[in-house]
């Protein structure tokens, strides 16, 4: 009987590419370089901050320039994480469908902890969710399983109890590792080139809401 359910952050839970798009555009606007847009930055954000600056700015790592370029990124983007963040559609009636069966829920993230906690407490959901795993946290990062077992001994929940929704082939990858069943996210931030149909997910949704029927399937049976 399903007892949890766990979320990646970006992609997943929260729309976070519009703020980062708008920091990206901050800082070529400066610059005098052209915009990217929404939906080129979302298909970036799940690889991190590194590959959204890489798009922007046309660098590589490692490259001249590019890791003050990036500190800069961060830093503008730590100073407003949470101003057009939200939830993805649906997602706020399905937080709500867990806490109302009683189910606990959290997140295992590769977003470090600087910025995941400041944006919880932003968004009102750091008093909500039963833990929220980092790299910070941990010695390796998804899709090594270690995250997410730790994230279960939290929550006191057995993997077999729990599942884990992501919207990235590395949280796929990370669940199986852990012997937990695992949902594919289409509507998230799949890369170019991907799709969330080719990760051998144990399930797959469309859209947030379609969570509900899952869960209240796996929660009775």
């Amino acid at each position: 009987m399903l007892k949890a359910v766990l979320f990646d952050l970006d992609g997943t839970l929260l729309d976070t590419a519009v703020d980062f798009t708008a920091v990206l555009n901050a800082m070529l606007g400066e610059r005098q370089l052209p915009p990217q847009s929404y939906d080129e930055v979302r298909k970036r954000v799940s690889d991190g901050a590194r590959a959204v600056v890489s798009l922007g700015f046309q660098q590589q790592e490692g490259e001249t320039g590019f890791q003050a370029l990036l500190d800069e990124f961060l830093d503008r983007y730590l100073a407003q994480l949470a101003v057009s963040t939200t939830l993805f559609p649906g997602m706020s009636e399905v937080l709500a469908h867990i806490e109302a069966l009683d189910l606990k829920w959290g997140i295992v993230t590769n977003k470090p902890a600087r910025f995941t906690e400041p944006l919880l407490a932003a968004m009102g959901l750091d008093q909500r969710c039963a833990t929220a795993i980092c790299p910070d946290h941990v010695t390796n990062r998804k899709p090594h399983p270690e995250p997410i077992y730790l994230a279960c001994k939290e929550i006191d929940c057995l993997p077999a109890h729990t599942i884990y929704v992501g919207d990235h082939r590395r949280d796929i990858d990370a669940g199986r590792n852990a012997s937990m069943r695992t949902v594919a996210c289409a509507y998230g931030y799949v890369s170019a080139g991907d799709s969330a149909e080719s990760w051998a997910a144990d399930y797959l949704v469309a859209q947030a809401l379609d969570l509900i029927p899952l869960i209240n399937q796996l929660h009775t049976s």
